[in-house]
């Protein structure tokens, strides 16, 4: 295992000639919003820093035993990126397009997802180069347990909490926790979020991420002095978030008109069954083939006349190509990511409303906090609880970033990196420095 901590970059502010970096290193598009708004609140150059730099950066190789007999040797990242407000909280990835950069850029995304809806962590992020669908269950769970062991001296309920993310659910973490728990001597509960309820998870967890995105979007309607009822939908990524976040809109009375997975997408401006959809999906694994509505693509989807648009797919799949034809009037951004700086600008002098991924995606985080807490004082919430709670959070953190936006003349992405980082940066100011 090699564990390192990048050295703070000698410029106090990233130079412009720099800014190409971004569209091929997440980490720079992520931090090209993180300069804009760290300028703007006049952030001192020795903080500025600080906060552009991961605390730590773990590499491990995990050697695992194939079903055939082979040993193949993986490679996976744990990134504690900042842990001034409480314990690192991010998930773990499985996917062959893993990167360091990528798990750095998340891992400083959760810092500011936390920050923002005013969690007591800090953000980390892992993940390791595999491609779980080759893989057996019993060839994933030797590669969970290795992976776990070899970053185990970050991991604790004080210390970096992981929790599901790409490829991985909560059986992945019963694992992680089992691991850890067998090398601690007795159960720990509270090392993961994203468990099974069976194990100390929460109720309501897993329809947490859509069910912050429709608090936002409703709440997004409210402030433009739109009615949900008959607004029209469309939604780029039909998994768990998409499609949970695709459900509770219609409920609300919202039109999803289009809805879209890796197989392409199905489009019907009358509104679609989700209801049909959901049980083809269930069938079927995807939305390829299925009968009621015209078939687009993923790019089609992402313009087309409708009222709000959904990304909750992969990132950097709104650019400057695509932006100047995008006809919602809000865009809520389910996926990390999903929009690049330079179609950041586009969107704000079209007067879409964006409600930025750290905000609009944080139901996740803000339900695994819950479950962290519960793991830990031993007290389980009924769902409704678990609810209520999380709409408070999204509910007030909404009007905190569009206050914040409006008192700066920002966007809402830059209010909201200028609430997240001005919290982070006042705990360091009160903590000082350690040397």
């Amino acid at each position: 295992m090699t564990s390192t901590s990048a050295r703070p970059s000698q410029n106090v502010m990233r130079p412009e000639k720099d800014r190409f970096l971004a569209r091929e290193n997440p980490f720079e598009e992520m931090m090209s919003r993180f300069d804009d708004a760290a300028q703007r609140l006049g952030l001192e150059p020795n903080l500025y820093r600080i906060l552009r730099t991961p605390e730590k950066q773990i590499i491990v190789a995990c050697p695992v035993m194939r079903d055939n007999g082979e040993v193949e040797v993986y490679t996976g990242y744990r990134v504690i990126y900042n842990t001034s407000r409480g314990p690192a909280k991010g998930g773990i990835r499985f996917d062959m397009n893993v990167t360091l950069d990528e798990v750095k850029a998340l891992a400083a995304w959760m810092t500011w997802k936390c920050a923002v809806v005013n969690l007591p962590f800090g953000g980390a992020k892992g993940g390791v180069i595999c491609d779980p669908a080759s893989m057996s269950n019993t060839e994933i769970e030797r590669l969970t347990r290795r992976y776990t062991t070899g970053i185990i001296e970050t991991l604790g309920p004080d210390s970096d909490v992981p929790a599901p993310d790409v490829n991985t659910n909560e059986r992945v973490m019963a694992w992680v926790m089992d691991t850890y728990s067998m090398h601690k001597r007795h159960t720990v509960t509270a090392v993961v979020t994203g468990k099974p309820v069976a194990m100390g998870g929460s109720l309501g967890r897993r329809e947490a991420t859509g069910r912050g995105c429709m608090f936002v979007t409703r709440e997004a309607l409210k402030k433009l002095g739109r009615s949900a009822q008959g607004t029209r939908v469309a939604v780029q990524g039909f998994g768990n978030v998409g499609s949970i976040a695709a459900e509770l809109m219609a409920k609300q009375g919202m039109t999803i008109v289009a809805v879209s997975d890796k197989s392409g997408g199905i489009y019907n401006p009358k509104g679609l069954d989700l209801a049909e959809v959901l049980a083809h999906v269930k069938a079927n694994k995807v939305l390829q083939g299925y009968k009621g509505a015209e078939a687009i693509t993923n790019e089609e989807l992402l313009t087309l006349d409708c009222d709000v648009l959904v990304p909750a797919a992969l990132e950097n799949v709104i650019t400057e190509e695509n932006a100047p034809h995008i006809k919602a009037r809000i865009i809520c951004e389910g996926a990390n990511g999903p929009t690049t700086a330079e179609a950041d600008k586009i969107l704000n002098d079209k007067g879409i409303f964006v409600i930025p991924d750290i905000l609009a995606n944080a139901g996740g985080v803000t339900v695994s906090y819950f479950e962290w807490v519960q793991d830990r004082g031993g007290y389980f919430w009924d769902e409704e609880t678990v609810n209520q709670r999380l709409e408070r959070i999204m509910v007030n953190s909404f009007d905190e970033v569009t206050a914040m936006a409006e008192k700066h003349k920002v966007d809402n992405r830059i209010g909201a990196y200028m609430l997240s980082i001005d919290r982070v940066a006042a705990v360091h100011r009160l903590r000082g420095m350690y040397a």
